[in-house]
């Protein structure tokens, strides 16, 4: 398996999201990895405005009209997770006090909780659509430090996989330094998609979803993202 690591521009700026007794910025531990063979779990994110809140559990609605695909797919055995993130109507420069303003959080609905897992950010900083896709594995780090400690310390993507729920996927930007989207991890089959509310789903050669009867077009959207993207990398 071909391993680099990776350095990505930020901008280090105001709180978001979790309360901090101290903020550091040491060298990315993750590395970023090709993709494994398999995988022990997935997830999708559908992040909205309304879902953001604050480092004190209140409502702090992020950019109007903004959305977030977020898909993540798992080999907990080797602890990597591979990452296709999507932000449409998203304007401004990214800020965090983490290396990175995109992030895994460990947070239940309408709570706070600090992050485990920061991405590179999603590009180019535009008014069209920000992409980001790759794969990384761990130890993690994030460069936000609580009682002395990485909040990446220590952590295990066995935990997302025991409790996707308590887990949230979000970004922050100059302007909606609480979140500019926030959605929860939803699991979805590894093989495919779950449509939802009845919904069947067609797949590709590959095993991915590309289509969905009624009910289901959320999780869809996230698995055609992909599809897309694996597309794209054969066809190099």
């Amino acid at each position: 398996m071909t391993k680099k690591t990776y350095a990505r521009p930020l901008t280090i700026g105001a709180l978001a999201g979790v309360a901090l007794l101290a903020v550091g910025s040491p060298a990315f531990a993750e590395t970023e990895v090709s993709e494994p063979a398999e995988f022990t779990s997935a997830f999708t994110v559908m992040a909205t405005p309304d879902q953001v809140i604050n480092n004190d559990g209140v409502a702090a609605p992020g950019q109007s009209g903004a959305t977030g695909t977020f898909t993540f797919r798992i080999n907990s055995d080797e602890e990597i997770i591979c990452y296709d993130i999507r932000l449409e109507g998203v304007s401004g420069d990214y800020q965090s006090p983490a290396k990175t303003a995109t992030h895994i959080h460990e947070a239940a609905v309408g709570k706070p909780g600090p992050p485990r897992i920061a991405f590179p950010n999603p590009e180019p900083v535009g008014d069209g659509p920000r992409t980001s896709s790759g794969c990384l594995q761990g130890p993690f780090t994030t460069g936000v430090v609580t009682n002395g400690a990485d909040t990446g310390t220590g952590f295990s993507l066995k935990q997302i996989e025991a409790n996707p729920a308590g887990f949230t996927g979000d970004s922050h930007t100059v302007d909606f330094a609480a979140g500019v989207v926030r959605g929860q991890l939803t699991s979805i089959p590894v093989g495919g998609v779950d449509t939802g509310a009845g919904g069947a789903a067609a797949t590709d050669a590959s095993g991915w979803g590309i289509a969905a009867a009624a009910g289901g077009l959320g999780l869809v959207a996230a698995s055609v993202f992909v599809v897309q993207r694996r597309r794209a990398a054969d066809a190099k």
